[in-house]
């Protein structure tokens, strides 16, 4: 059975310590000033009764990509795991395929002047480990797993909780999914 890679993401258990943004840099030598992993912050409430409210955000590795028809050279390409990569061989850095993810996951990367962004690290997940940011999400707030198996934690999740995908609406069908989704959390016209 082959593998359908997904996270889920728990914002209940998400602290806001940033350790998935640092661990991605970290592991995959993303340079300085750009990020495949970020976190959004916001206050949530009125004053005095507010409470902070954190969105890990990376690419949704999506099941209707926009990114791959729009690259003019086949760079950007879906595997049969559902993971969406980028041949950095072939990559002529033209931009197309940042313009077209609805999720601002993508990037051009100084040092090798192609697009970039989150490989879910698929060197990690080829070799039997949890990506970066999952193996150092101190909160638990992050799990990867086999969507084609029911066992999986990520099929457990998803099983015993009511999750969203951000962006609906694209009609992407992303492939990471949230528990917890405040609505104030995601704003019109951003990623």
């Amino acid at each position: 059975m082959e593998h359908r890679w997904a996270m889920v993401i728990d914002l209940r258990r998400c602290v806001g310590c940033r350790a998935c943004t640092v661990a991605c840099k970290s592991e995959n030598n993303v340079p300085t000033g750009v990020f495949r992993t970020w976190l959004r912050f916001e206050e949530i409430g009125e004053y005095p009764n507010t409470r902070p409210r954190f969105l890990p955000l990376f690419c949704n590795h999506c099941d209707n990509p926009p990114c791959v028809p729009v690259c003019p050279v086949l760079a950007t390409y879906k595997r049969d795991d559902g993971l969406v990569l980028i041949d950095y061989e072939k990559c002529i850095g033209c931009g197309y395929c940042i313009q077209a993810c609805p999720y601002g996951a993508r990037y051009m990367n100084p040092v090798q002047r192609t697009a970039d962004k989150c490989t879910l690290c698929v060197h990690r997940l080829e070799s039997g480990q949890a990506p970066a940011c999952v193996e150092t999400c101190i909160g638990r707030a992050l799990t990867v797993g086999d969507l084609n198996n029911p066992e999986s934690d990520v099929s457990g999740l998803l099983a015993n909780y009511p999750a969203q995908t951000l962006k609906p609406e694209q009609g992407t069908d992303p492939m990471f999914f949230y528990i917890g989704l405040d609505g104030r959390l995601v704003h019109e016209g951003e990623p």
